[in-house]
């Protein structure tokens, strides 16, 4: 049996197939998936196809592994692009599952890690943000969150963006009063916040509100999550009019205030059609053989913004094809609403809807409306999509012909599809970081942008030269080992710097064995002047191009966001530098020992001012423990 990749799922040999002999040598794309056709079970499953040097080519999932394989062993009747996947098969591989939901399900988790040629991929880096209300403390934070849900409490998302989430959040802690500071400021706190002065937190803190009126407020918060605003501002409502009633007029002017924020959110949500409490809005759009999957997130009745998506796939791919695809893959690593409306039946809507619900632990259902109010929220929604494919197009257009001009200028046998640029940032050799950013025919590629932590010789020198031929020193020996892993190798390098700078490199490059990478620089003209860019290449003398030449405003583009995303990571660094205590570096120095030295000299900076004598007065601090700390401060 051929051997499994070690990231590859485990394979039940008991049901999968041997490989054809001399895995495939000689033999057509046809006959040899006929092969494999012969021991396949008929039961439902994942089959992969592979290329030469094992590019997977396709991930599919299959009710019957042998009735759907064995059409592709059949020499006619399929579309260009199977035609094509076929010819190209050298080998296959199978995993046998319980059920066709199960197949569906390591289907989209497979397509999404290793990016099948042939399949359609939902291009979908981004974690979207939701706001959690944290329970693993008697008094619950409300917080932005992203990534993993782990911590303790109730999350509400997603939000197409942060500003969506700051948003709200905003008129949380004005409606609702609930802190938002970390655990480690809440404990410290002996009198009130800013936040409190300005009515935005009931200071639990200090306890101006006792523990069980701010649970309450912690309900209200989560019932106006959960879209019973209505019956919430009813109460408000109440209580307010029954504190105007007592004559205890400032309670009812917070009540008021906290109505008043309630209704400006509820209020400002552009289309909110009657029973559309939980809902994600999906349609697509196609013009050109592209496509734009445009999503809406409604939760609690209330829009909390929409995101486009641009899904790779063939140009033939049908809607109902590209939808399926689109979601079983996004709600892959997200948890799915209740409801899913679209604007075209996804090609099994019932097993898709079936495997959603079993990871979400609830009923999901997904329909494509023909009528009513949810026919035109996702009428909106396909507008929204038209209106974002049309840009993408024009930008991709605009994108292809700048990349055309990039590769006459430093002379690349066709448009790059991965540029590569390099910066580096410090101020005298500290707090050292290099960057990488990548651009291509979709613009700017954020998702693979890297930082370099400069540490060591490399963090230590003021060199700019040493400093950048470290970084892609670095950058490269990585990618030789995962060459074969099918890293991405760059079209062309570019990096911010003159002669030396690009001496520098070439130096690594032909180190590594990688001189067939083509590498420029990018020099700053006299002054700094924008426009006045000097050009270096291996045995080339420099060069300029003409002001007005929109490649080189593109090439500044370039330039500029590394320098932006290499002087942002430096600056967050340094900060990092300035917040962190002086005394966390110390061996044997923990928390009580810090808190005891803190409490006895009043700051970090006194002590390491002071003399031994003095720190071996301190509670906890032992002589030696005291000379360590003596010694800390006078070598480093």
């Amino acid at each position: 049996m051929k051997a499994s990749r070690p990231d590859r799922p485990p394979i039940d040999a008991g049901d999968v197939p041997a490989p054809p002999p001399e895995d495939g040598a000689g033999r057509s794309g046809p006959q040899i998936i006929a092969a494999y056709v012969k021991n396949l079970p008929g039961k439902p499953g994942v089959y992969r196809m592979f290329g030469e040097d094992g590019e997977v080519l396709y991930v599919g999932k299959a009710k019957n592994l042998k009735n759907r394989v064995s059409n592709y062993a059949k020499t006619g009747g399929h579309t260009n692009r199977i035609a094509l996947m076929i010819a190209l098969t050298r080998s296959m591989e199978f995993v046998v599952t319980a059920t066709e939901t199960e197949a569906l399900l390591l289907e989209a988790n497979l397509i999404k890690r290793l990016k099948p040629r042939f399949n359609i991929i939902l291009r979908d880096d981004k974690s979207f943000p939701y706001i959690l209300i944290r329970k693993d403390h008697a008094a619950p934070q409300i917080l932005k969150h992203r990534g993993a849900r782990k911590k303790n409490g109730d999350y509400f998302g997603p939000f197409a963006s942060a500003g969506a989430v700051n948003q709200t959040l905003n008129t949380l802690q004005k409606a609702f009063l609930l802190r938002t500071c970390s655990d480690s400021v809440y404990e410290g706190r002996t009198r009130p916040c800013m936040l409190h002065q300005i009515k935005r937190c009931a200071a639990p803190c200090v306890g101006l509100i006792s523990e069980d009126s701010y649970g309450a407020l912690v309900d209200q918060a989560e019932a106006f999550l959960r879209g019973k605003s209505n019956a919430l501002r009813e109460g408000l409502s109440k209580e307010m009019a029954e504190a105007s009633d007592a004559l205890d007029f400032e309670t009812a002017a917070r009540l008021r205030d906290r109505i008043r924020a309630i209704a400006a959110v509820t209020t400002d949500q552009g289309v909110n059609p009657d029973g559309v409490e939980e809902a994600d809005i999906v349609a697509l759009a196609q013009d050109g053989g592209k496509s734009c999957v445009q999503v809406f997130f409604y939760r609690a009745g209330q829009n909390w913004g929409n995101q486009s998506f641009f899904p790779r796939h063939e140009a033939d791919a049908e809607p109902a094809e590209i939808i399926a695809a689109f979601l079983a893959q996004f709600y892959d690593d997200r948890p799915a609403p209740s409801l899913i409306l679209t604007s075209h039946a996804p090609e099994d809507s019932d097993l898709i809807a079936e495997a959603l619900t079993i990871r979400a632990n609830r009923k999901v259902t997904i329909h494509a409306p023909s009528r009513g109010e949810k026919k035109k929220l996702v009428a909106q929604t396909r507008n929204n999509a038209r209106e974002a494919l049309s840009r993408r197009l024009s930008e991709t257009a605009t994108q292809n012909q700048l990349l055309k001009g990039v590769a006459k200028v430093f002379g690349l046998d066709a448009p790059p599809e991965r540029i590569e640029v390099y910066d580096n940032s410090h101020i005298q050799g500290t707090n050292a970081l290099g960057a990488m950013i990548v651009a291509g025919p979709e613009g700017f590629s954020k998702p693979h942008y890297r930082r370099f932590n400069m540490k060591g010789d490399d963090a230590g020198t003021n060199d700019d030269f040493a400093m950048m031929a470290a970084m892609l020193r670095r950058r490269f020996s990585r990618l030789l080992r995962e060459r074969e892993d099918g890293a991405p190798v760059p079209d062309l390098v570019l990096i911010d710097g003159g002669k030396g700078q690009l001496s520098a490199v070439m130096e690594v490059m032909a180190d590594l064995g990688l001189e067939d990478i083509p590498v420029a620089a990018i020099a700053k003209g006299p002054e700094r002047d924008a426009g006045r860019e000097a050009f270096y290449m291996p045995g080339k003398p420099p060069f300029k191009l003409p002001m007005n030449d929109p490649v080189l405003y593109y090439l500044q583009r370039l330039r500029d966001e590394a320098h932006r995303f290499a002087i942002g990571g430096h600056r967050a660094k340094r900060q990092r530098a300035i917040r962190d205590n002086p005394l966390d570096g110390i061996p044997g120095v923990g928390p009580s020992r810090k808190k005891a030295l803190l409490a006895h000299f009043g700051s970090a900076k006194a002590v390491e001012r002071a003399a031994l004598s003095d720190l071996e007065g301190v509670d906890g601090v032992s002589g030696a423990m005291a000379k360590r700390i003596y010694d800390w401060f006078r070598e480093g």
